[in-house]
């Protein structure tokens, strides 16, 4: 049985005198106790008690963060940073955004869950925005991009059965070779990063890969199997590095998805919402996938809202009670989401992104930098391939520290590739300064 809080109280205050008030421990024990000023206040402070009380799932970079505007964070110290990260393309629309936070605000003092037991004024609102803003049917709105994934998935399985007519429980999903969309049983099984998935096994079958930008590995595959109802993909391949396909890529993966009629799932949770130049990494093809997954920026950074898009044929195969969130579609995720897109759309984000995408990349290659092997990436989604003479990525993390003492927060992924994904509303003078902090670092190596 868990302690009530008075009994937690006696033994904080017991732990505390023995600390005999000195060190972190007895400060932070003291605060729960009731004396509030004796929290934590420093970073190393904040960061003694994250490696002490928090699973150590992560390895962020050592710097502790209490104010966000626009592209600028602050730590606790009250040194200002620039945001290269946008937490993984999630504030596209920058840190805190008045209008999104104001959308959240308002909704929470009116009403903030109602489960799908009961219709809100929310919801209908919010579908018919958001289906006519992308040109679907229907949506299946989630919270988080990984349950986008894995509705997206399941809706792909039940098209199967229910249209295309695989056998009961044969279905297949294939994916990119390098694909990241979460952390879930089903994502593992499908990753080829052993990072991800090894010792989480036995793993979801149903599942194979094919090397990405690969469009006769794909037909090959598609070919050798009837019972294949999806390929799930990323336009541009975003934890893996920023891997740009081919032009035309997802255009041919389209045609070869058609032809042999599995359904094409777009993962846009990290690549969609302008960050790519255009409201859809797809757009760059001129393709409309037959499953849409949506995420992170779809609220902002304010608030988890994830959302499937599908038309009838593929959305109605699921009957009520055969999926569903408790969070899924709640009064505050929708007027946010919808505020976030309003956002992003009149501030002119897509536009933005590609010039300010250009501009980076030009201002990068002309350093010339003797450590720098490759510059890549489309709209505001780049990436800075570091000569890993060391040989694990140890480089590029040195790199990330340089640039973190410098005024600048970038984080390093698949060790030696340092993604750059600024918030959209990035300005050119702030590329400009931006830049000028790489060039002291990347020039350096």
């Amino acid at each position: 049985m868990l302690p009530t809080m008075s009994q937690a109280a006696r033994v904080v205050s017991t732990a505390a005198a023995k600390s005999r008030g000195k060190g972190l421990l007895g400060r932070h024990l003291a605060a729960l106790h009731g004396s509030r000023r004796a929290m934590a206040s420093t970073s190393d402070d904040y960061l003694i008690l994250e490696q002490r009380y928090n699973a150590h799932n992560y390895h962020p970079l050592p710097v502790v963060l209490s104010k966000g505007k626009g592209v600028m964070v602050w730590d606790v110290e009250g040194k200002q940073y620039f945001d290269w990260l946008s937490a993984y393309s999630a504030v596209n629309q920058g840190h805190c955004h008045p209008k999104i936070v104001g959308a959240l605000v308002d909704q929470a003092q009116k009403l903030t869950l109602a489960s799908r037991a009961f219709s809100t004024d929310c919801l209908g609102e919010f579908a018919l925005y958001v289906t006519a803003y992308f040109g679907y049917d229907r949506i299946l709105p989630m919270n988080t991009g990984v349950e986008g994934g894995e509705t997206a998935i399941k809706l792909a399985r039940r098209w199967g059965y229910d249209v295309k007519g695989v056998e009961e429980n044969k279905a297949h999903v294939v994916f990119a070779e390098n694909n990241f969309w979460g952390r879930t049983l089903a994502a593992v099984s499908s990753s080829t990063d052993p990072e991800s998935y090894n010792g989480y096994g036995p793993y979801m079958p149903g599942f194979s890969t094919v090397p990405y930008n690969d469009v006769a590995a794909l037909e090959k595959r598609l070919a050798s199997n009837p019972n294949t109802v999806a390929f799930m993909v990323e336009p541009i391949q975003g934890e893996a590095g920023v891997v740009v396909p081919d032009d035309g890529y997802m255009a041919k993966v389209h045609e070869v998805c058609r032809r042999h009629k599995v359904l094409l799932i777009a993962d846009e949770v990290q690549t969609g919402l302008c960050r790519a130049g255009t409201d859809l990494a797809c757009d760059h093809d001129g393709v409309r996938p037959d499953i849409l997954v949506l995420g992170k920026a779809l609220s902002g950074g304010v608030y988890p809202v994830s959302a499937v898009l599908a038309d009838d044929e593929i959305m109605l195969t699921v009957k009520p009670g055969q999926h569903g969130s408790t969070y899924g579609g709640n009064p505050m995720a929708c007027r946010v989401a919808t505020a976030a897109l309003e956002v992003l759309r009149e501030e002119g984000m897509a536009e933005n992104a590609c010039l300010m995408g250009e501009r980076l990349r030009a201002g990068l290659r002309s350093l010339n930098a003797p450590g720098v092997e490759l510059i890549r990436g489309r709209g505001l989604l780049n990436a800075v391939v570091v000569k890993d003479d060391r040989g694990d990525g140890t480089k590029a993390w040195d790199m990330c520290l340089d640039l973190k003492e410098k005024g600048l927060l970038a984080k390093p992924t698949h060790g030696n590739i340092i993604r750059l994904a600024p918030p959209l509303c990035i300005t050119a003078d702030q590329i400009d300064a931006s830049l000028d902090i790489m060039s002291s670092v990347l020039t350096k190596a």
